[in-house]
């Protein structure tokens, strides 16, 4: 097991050019390969950098890059346009479409005594592990997962195996995994790399994919003083070790403490990257250790315009709406379909305030009926980006011409924020 490349700090500021000298020489480490697949994050993941990684592990590999297949999870494919921007040197012919529902193989059962165990008891079931047809058959002798170390809501950090089981997983340990996360409770996870579901995932890369190989490459991006990004840290290599070392450096770069709990905060949604309240949801759970009590956030939703990323899903949330952590643990011991979309009932914890603080929807896509519909309040995105203007607000603490003060984020899937009260 080996570490190839590291290096980061919260003032590091890699280059495209540091980057792939960095990514050829931990290539050129592992020698000859001959059938290469790369499986980078979706467009939901678009600051990680994995879409230039991507572009110069073909440049490297050239015709032995068979396969491109980005780690879609439960996310719609992506389009032409998304791909041209995320990925545009790569051959749009190396693209294989990940189908969460059909094109999987369960590859092994986590016990279900060990599930317990890392659980605490919440779930006591086994735990499936499931990766795409490519993926276990596929007779490649290179599998690079390339993804960006992140604080993650489902499991605490974001990527290393969590790319392979869960971003080319099926519905079974999708919805496991979620829903496990979601049962033990996100303030006890985020921003922290050693988790329940982290340790049932590293059991099933242990036990059932050992023999794969896997290599991944994994950055940390931060903001610059001018707001603009950078990569904090690199970090390749085929076992923990290296996932470890990202998530240490991005809980610097990514994790803001508040010495004070906003009363009001306001989060701007960028239309170019979300679209649904599945995804724009981070406003909500990455902020929800940060804002006040009796607090309100208010999300500037300008291209959201659907619930679910997946149809089945999005009318699983319009039924039953965002509702406490309580409320949808009954609501999974009686309904009949949220049973069987666990993904979908951890969402609609994820999406909770859990009646703490008050979220308020601006969305350009969605009508009232339908914001209130799932639980949040509405109010006019015209109105309120006239007041709360993100083409004039800077990330953190601002003061109003009125006197109002706010704290703003202009991107949620970028960090995790916390006031001091609420870690004590």
């Amino acid at each position: 097991m080996t570490t190839y490349y590291a290096e980061g700090s919260p003032a590091t500021d890699l280059t495209e050019a540091d980057l792939k000298a960095a990514l050829f020489a931990a290539l050129e480490r592992l020698g000859p390969r001959s059938k290469v697949l790369a499986l980078p994050p979706d467009f939901t993941r678009l600051n990680s950098m994995a879409g230039p990684l991507t572009c110069m592990t073909y440049e490297y590999f050239g015709e032995r890059l068979r396969d491109v297949m980005p780690a879609l999870g439960t996310h719609v494919p992506m389009t032409h346009q998304q791909l041209q921007r995320m990925f545009p040197t790569l051959p749009k012919t190396l693209i294989r479409e990940h189908d969460w529902r059909n094109d999987v193989v369960t590859v092994g059962e986590v016990p279900a005594e060990f599930v317990a165990e890392v659980t605490e008891g919440i779930c006591t079931k086994p735990c499936p592990a499931q990766l795409n047809r490519l993926v276990w058959q596929g007779g490649h002798d290179l599998i690079l997962s390339i993804g960006q170390g992140v604080p993650h809501e489902v499991i605490g950090m974001a990527n290393y195996n969590k790319n392979v089981f869960v971003g080319t997983g099926g519905a079974l340990g999708i919805n496991e995994s979620h829903f496990i996360g979601a049962a033990y409770g996100m303030e006890r996870m985020m921003g922290r790399a050693d988790t329940p579901l982290r340790r049932i995932l590293n059991y099933a890369q242990d036990h059932f994919c050992a023999h794969l190989p896997l290599v991944f490459v994994l950055t940390v991006i931060g903001p610059r003083e001018d707001g603009s990004l950078a990569v904090r840290g690199l970090y390749i290599g085929d076992d923990v070790e290296c996932f470890y070392r990202a998530a240490e450096l991005s809980v610097e770069v990514n994790f803001t403490m508040l010495d004070e709990a906003p009363q009001k905060m306001v989060v701007y949604l960028d239309p170019e990257e979300f679209h649904s309240t599945w995804l724009g949801n981070k406003a909500i759970y990455r902020t929800r250790m940060a804002i006040a009590d009796d607090g309100e956030l208010i999300i500037l939703a300008p291209a959201v315009g659907t619930f679910g990323e997946d149809p089945e899903i999005d009318v699983l949330i319009r039924k039953y709406g965002y509702r406490t952590t309580p409320e949808i643990m009954r609501l999974v011991e009686t309904t009949d379909d949220l049973p069987q979309n666990l993904s979908a009932a951890a969402h609609l914890i994820h999406g909770s305030s859990e009646g703490r603080f008050r979220v308020t929807y601006c969305p350009g896509h969605l009508s009232r009926e339908e914001i209130e519909g799932v639980g949040y309040r509405y109010a006019d995105l015209a109105a309120m980006q006239a007041r709360y203007d993100p083409g004039r607000l800077a990330d953190g603490w601002n003061r109003m011409p009125d006197g109002e003060r706010i704290f703003y984020i202009s991107n949620p899937a970028l960090g995790l924020w916390a006031s001091r009260g609420r870690m004590q």
